[in-house]
């Protein structure tokens, strides 16, 4: 098995106030008009190949409307000073927003990579209806999004074009080595910083497909502890992991009971960002008023692999259960993020409780009692529901040791949710209606969206046992707010969301820039949210 390509083959893309094209291939982003007259190109040849589609009704720019034209060569054959190539993507009649730009990049991409394209030109639109920097960062954020290929242990595949693909009358194979090696922006000055920031956000969404994609045999809590601690080696961050005999001493009955099925040991992984104060370059965390600066609390939820344990799950569909810990990748790849960019005037704590759920010969059983984290004692009526008894235990232990401002967790908890909202939205729960404001916003803007369902004591009396403080599950009704119903449980006062990711972490909602298989959703939300969080 070879190692795994670049995350975007390699793809890097740069910035130019240039406005000479010296590429083999011009990218460009085109206005549907509403007089059905082409838009003025600076270009006069690329202006005469957008007069042509036009009158040829070939092309108008709708949205993710697509069209290649070969500009027309001198008499010895040669370009002359042309592209090979030009590559016109529609962007529809209004002033597109960054998801259609988003969009637009990921169309863009997907024709680029079936091309012998190897350095990209790539002119910025105008008259979007918003800054350039903007613009750009969308573009940029799209296509790096969709240049995501998951490779690792596949045999090596030929080169497109070649000549040694195998021809049996199939449809070509879309997964061949690309010739795509970079992208130039060339639009005004300033563009530079967002582009970066875009291209940073693409890699640790990346990254966090790449832990999803692994198979359980090939991603274990012990792998989640080994990232973590490359992570806080590379960037400086502070890393803790907990193993089991620390979990013991520590009382986390939760994610001990989870794990006794396997013989892989559990692991709590912390990763603590330490801020500075905004608008001051002191060091200490603290702010200028001496006051501890905020602190934002990331949860995820890692089950590296879930069969249920003894309420086994039915075979049909268990392979996808190596998805089961996409909350705990999405909290360690925005803390990839963060680590980069050093935001001010904030702490940023990761946790990711990671396990196994098998039905082992210690297996957890139906009707066992178990004491999670802080003495709290749960009935467990189906071992299918583990999650929320790992992420209970560092929850509390989270909302204890950090006492952290806000509170955000994230876990593919329950199938009931994507009954309630299928995989176009995740479910948004919290009891805090501020903070559940930012989050949806801040989802809105990245194209994650999420839907808000509600809490309130009516939900928590169904979770009442005849033996325990509490149990996990009651009948099917309302399984997605039940399982936030317990969770809330853990977090006392503090301002909580919980993020049910369970309809969107694969199979998300169809999108240019959106692959099969896992999405990366969460990380570009929680970024997006830490960025602005000031």
């Amino acid at each position: 098995m070879k190692e795994n390509k670049p995350k975007n083959y390699g793809i890097k893309i740069a910035t130019t106030t240039a406005r000479t094209v010296d590429k083999d291939t011009l990218l460009c982003f085109v206005r549907q008009q509403k007089d059905r007259e082409p838009p003025v190109q600076e270009l006069p040849w690329l202006r005469e190949c957008l007069i042509g589609a036009w009158q040829s009704e070939d092309f108008s720019g709708k949205k993710d409307q697509l069209l290649v034209a070969y500009p027309p060569k001198d008499k010895d054959g040669k370009p002359d000073d042309k592209p090979q190539r030009i590559i016109m993507v529609g962007l529809g009649p209004e002033d597109p927003d960054e998801e259609t730009l988003r969009q637009a990049g990921g169309v863009a991409m997907a024709r680029l990579l079936k091309t012998r394209a190897v350095e990209v030109a790539l002119l910025l639109p105008k008259g979007c209806g918003q800054p350039a920097t903007r613009v750009a960062a969308a573009l940029s954020e799209g296509m790096l999004l969709a240049a995501y290929r998951f490779r690792k242990y596949f045999s090596e595949f030929p080169a497109a074009g070649s000549g040694e693909e195998k021809n049996d009358g199939k449809e070509e194979s879309e997964e061949q080595e690309p010739s795509l090696r970079q992208i130039t922006i060339q639009g005004p000055r300033g563009i530079g910083p967002a582009v970066r920031r875009a291209v940073v956000l693409a890699e640790a969404v990346c990254r966090a497909r790449d832990m999803a994609n692994e198979p359980g045999n090939g991603w274990t809590p012990e792998d989640f502890a080994s990232h973590a601690r490359q992570l806080a080696h590379q960037y400086g961050l502070k890393v803790t992991v907990l193993d089991r005999r620390a979990m013991e001493k520590k009382g986390m009955g939760g994610i001990l009971a989870v794990t006794k099925g396997s013989e892989q040991p559990p692991r709590l992984v912390v990763v603590e960002y330490h801020g500075r104060p905004a608008s001051s370059g002191r060091k200490g965390g603290r702010t200028e008023s001496n006051r501890p600066l905020p602190t934002l609390l990331l949860v995820g939820k890692g089950l590296t692999f879930d069969s249920g344990g003894i309420s086994l799950k039915p075979g049909s569909g268990m392979e996808e259960m190596k998805y089961d810990m996409c909350g705990g990748a999405a909290v360690l790849a925005a803390m990839d993020v963060v680590a980069r960019e050093k935001p001010e005037g904030l702490n940023v704590v990761a946790m990711v409780p990671a396990a196994e759920n098998l039905p082992g010969p210690a297996a957890l059983k139906p009707g066992d009692v178990i004491r999670q984290y802080g003495g709290k004692s749960v009935e467990v009526i189906n071992t299918d529901a583990e999650g929320r008894l790992i992420l209970a235990d560092a929850l509390a232990y989270g909302v204890e040791k950090f006492k952290p401002s806000a509170v955000i967790d994230l876990a593919t908890l329950t199938g009931a949710v994507i009954v309630a909202l299928g995989h176009h939205r995740a479910g948004l729960l919290g009891n805090d209606d501020d903070l559940c404001a930012r989050v949806m916003a801040a989802g809105e803007r990245v194209g994650e969206p999420c839907w808000r369902l509600p809490l309130g004591p009516e939900y928590r009396k169904q979770l009442k046992s005849l033996v325990a403080d509490l149990k996990n599950v009651d009948k099917r009704d309302a399984g997605t707010i039940l399982g936030a119903a317990f969770l809330e449980e853990f977090v006392g006062k503090t301002p909580w969301v919980h993020l049910d990711i369970a309809g969107t972490a694969w199979n998300f909602t169809e999108k240019s820039y959106i692959p099969k298989g896992p999405s990366g959703f969460g990380v570009r939300t929680l970024v997006e949210l830490i960025r602005n969080w000031g």
